[in-house]
């Protein structure tokens, strides 16, 4: 059973910064190889969940791991309020139609948990409906991997409260990061504890695991993240298809 509170937000004090960043430059390298071979190959596909709190680094997460990858067979997607024509249809409908196919990777920045967290924390939904839409995203990310043969690949960002006050703070302190600032992310940070509550169900209620990223360092999130995904491709084990021998010969 996942506690939060237990799990800490910093980076290990046996890992430098520098150390870190250029672990990663290789990683990047890697990871954009490899997503060219998962385009080549058409056999499998990824799915990459960010969730976490106001400011703790959804969008960088993107930025930073893909780095120098081909944009040929990666698609992102932003989840805010449902649309008027999302709203007329199920919770997953909007999601559904997004999910990846075979050979292509696609990230959702928030996602189709928000409808069991920011939901279930303004008391829009109730919670028996909380606990059948938990049943609804475990059958649904279930259909995508055996289904489809797509990987899903959920990252917790796991902010501290102190981080998160400096960040928001920056927004409004620093000109060029002014149109970061959402008066509604002070309104959300007030109900903190009952968001921590929120993602403790969601993570301890998954059936496909999720991996907590401890994100107060922004460089050791970056590391964090990128090796895990690195790592989940390298299990492909992808190759880059050959010519059929058969069909083309050297005369």
């Amino acid at each position: 059973m996942v506690r939060l509170s237990k799990v800490s937000t910093k980076a290990p004090k046996n890992i430098t910064k520098d150390w870190a960043k250029s672990e990663l430059r290789k990683m990047n390298k890697e990871i954009a190889d490899l997503l060219l071979k998962m385009y080549a190959e058409q056999k499998h596909s990824l799915l990459i969940v960010f969730q976490g709190m106001d400011s703790s680094g959804k969008d960088g997460s993107v930025k930073n791991v893909f780095r120098g990858s081909s944009p040929i067979n990666i698609s992102a997607r932003s989840f805010k309020k449902p649309s008027k024509e999302e709203f007329a249809h199920d919770f997953l409908w909007r999601c559904h139609k997004l999910a990846p196919a075979k050979g292509h990777v696609q990230l959702f920045v928030r996602s189709h948990y928000e409808d069991i967290l920011i939901q279930r924390v303004h008391k829009w939904i109730t919670p028996k409906k909380v606990a059948n839409r938990m049943k609804a995203i475990n059958a649904w990310e279930e259909l995508l991997r055996d289904d489809n043969n797509t990987t899903v690949l959920k990252f917790f960002l796991h902010l501290s409260k102190e981080r998160q006050l400096e960040k928001l703070t920056e927004r409004l302190e620093t000109p060029e990061k002014n149109w970061k600032h959402k008066d509604g992310d002070w309104d959300e940070r007030k109900k903190w504890n009952d968001y921590m509550k929120a993602y403790e169900y969601a993570i301890n209620n998954s059936t496909i695991p999720w991996t907590i990223v401890p994100v107060d360092s922004r460089w050791y999130r970056n590391y964090f993240i990128a090796k895990e995904v690195l790592s989940t491709l390298k299990k492909m084990k992808m190759k880059l298809p050959g010519l059929d021998s058969e069909r083309f010969t050297k005369n």
